[in-house]
């Protein structure tokens, strides 16, 4: 049984102070920290670059896992990488060549994560998981912070596990969208063993970080 881990996702940080906003997330018992990378054209919305994140990376010792929401994805992979990544994930609607961009992740020794969108089939990767790391399964459209689980995606959770035990593979599943302490012991039920959230974690309890991530793993 593999141990939940938690992934706080800074679009719900405060972005005047990102630098102390991780450091807090650190000494609060955040595994990671969850940086989302939009373009404003493969999802509607725009957020930060490499240099935010090569800038950010002095706060913290903690593994960035950086999910990149850009099209095309594959020419920038290699700044991600060079910017402080630790776990780059990408969109198989995003490249060109799926497997092209996994193996220049992993060349350039990085984890390789590949999300789904909600209405993305398993199919998308399922040739392909002896070379992931990581499965991000959206629980919510890719854009927005703030939006309402989608509890139909919990299937997809449950599959991708079930094909992870058949095979004996060893990727994580990671679930991101909409995560509260209602629907975490779903998706942890369900397969998923990092689980990203934002809102529930900056916001609930007045904001007290620490025991919003224990609640989490432990529900």
């Amino acid at each position: 049984m593999k141990k939940i881990k938690i992934s706080p996702s800074i679009l719900s940080a405060d972005f005047s102070e990102l630098g102390s906003e991780i450091k807090k997330l650190e000494q609060a018992g955040a595994d990671m920290i969850h940086v989302d990378v939009m373009d404003g054209h493969f999802v509607p919305n725009l957020t930060i670059g490499p240099p935010v994140i090569k800038a950010l990376r002095k706060y913290s010792s903690l593994t960035f896992d950086v999910h990149l929401m850009i099209s095309p994805v594959h020419k920038y992979i290699e700044d991600f990488a060079n910017a402080g990544a630790d776990i780059i994930t990408i969109h198989p609607e995003a490249t060109d060549n799926l497997k092209s961009s996994i193996l220049k992740i992993k060349g350039l020794k990085k984890k390789a994560g590949v999300c789904l969108n909600p209405e993305s089939k398993i199919d998308l990767i399922s040739d392909l998981l002896d070379d992931i790391d990581l499965v991000l399964i959206m629980s919510v459209n890719p854009g927005f912070g703030g939006q309402k689980f989608m509890p139909e995606v919990l299937e997809k959770v449950k599959k991708l596990k079930i094909l992870k035990d058949e095979k004996k593979l060893n990727f994580d599943i990671e679930i991101d969208g909409g995560i509260n302490f209602e629907n975490s012991k779903l998706a942890i039920d369900s397969g998923a063993n990092i689980l990203v959230s934002g809102t529930t974690i900056f916001k609930s309890n007045n904001g007290d970080i620490k025991k919003n991530i224990e609640l989490l793993k432990s529900h």
